[in-house]
């Protein structure tokens, strides 16, 4: 089921931890995205993004039980070194970066399976012989931007081709996430999808500034968060560049 959202907008949300076994260092380390809306009603027959003023004046947006895919803050690229004990810049191995992720969702059913391709793009300091790195990823599912549901870590292997510095790779992620678990309360539908005008006692208060709304709306919120498993010092190094 879908609903229309009126003046959408999005606030950044800290302090989300999901790599283990390997802590974060701080609760700052990672941030992601999450919607949230101004005021909500009916968009008639508007479409995504557009301007909606049949009843009112506001930015149609629409929602669905599809976890949003991103990739979390400083998990997004990785450095190798070689020695690799050594942070000299002319220690650079290898640097690889998560590129052209792209969700794929099938909502037809009471599991909601999301999928996510995505490609590794790196170069090396030497243009040797063809080689091959193998990176580790993660994929974690996360309820209401903080609560970690599930947590894979899979393999992307890089390929390098005889003399040349620039290599890439693919490979994918996906999450399953009951319908149920995200999909909005009738009540709460109806509170955030009810048509206001002017005129209306509450035409200009926000749904979600209302703590009951707002929290059902997080409860029901999914995030596929897939990036590097970092060790340690290399999430540090990302993070101090």
């Amino acid at each position: 089921m879908e609903w229309r959202l009126f003046a959408f907008s999005l606030r950044k949300l800290e302090s989300l931890t999901v790599m283990t076994p390997i802590p974060f260092p701080s609760r700052k380390i990672l941030a992601v995205l999450c919607g949230t809306a101004a005021i909500a009603t009916v968009a008639g027959c508007a479409k995504d993004n557009e301007i909606e003023i049949s009843g009112g004046v506001g930015i149609t947006a629409t929602r669905t039980a599809c976890p949003a895919v991103a990739v979390p803050l400083h998990t997004g690229d990785v450095t190798l070194f070689d020695p690799a004990a050594s942070r000299d810049a002319a220690a650079i191995d290898v640097v690889a970066a998560i590129t052209n992720l792209t969700p794929q969702c099938n909502d037809g059913g009471e599991k909601v399976y999301q999928l996510a391709n995505f490609d590794v793009v790196a170069t090396r300091r030497d243009a040797g012989p063809a080689r091959s790195v193998t990176i580790p990823y993660f994929a974690t599912v996360v309820q209401g931007g903080t609560a970690v549901v599930s947590k894979r870590i899979g393999n992307v292997t890089v390929t390098f081709a005889d003399g040349q510095t620039r290599g890439s790779g693919r490979a994918q992620a996906s999450a399953f996430v009951d319908r149920a678990a995200a999909t909005l309360p009738p009540d709460i539908m109806e509170r955030i999808t009810r048509r206001r005008r002017a005129g209306d006692q509450d035409a200009a208060v926000d749904p979600l500034s209302i703590p009951e709304v707002r929290a059902a709306v997080q409860r029901a919120s999914f995030e596929l968060l897939v990036g590097f498993q970092l060790t340690q010092e290399q999430l540090e190094y990302n993070v101090r560049r």
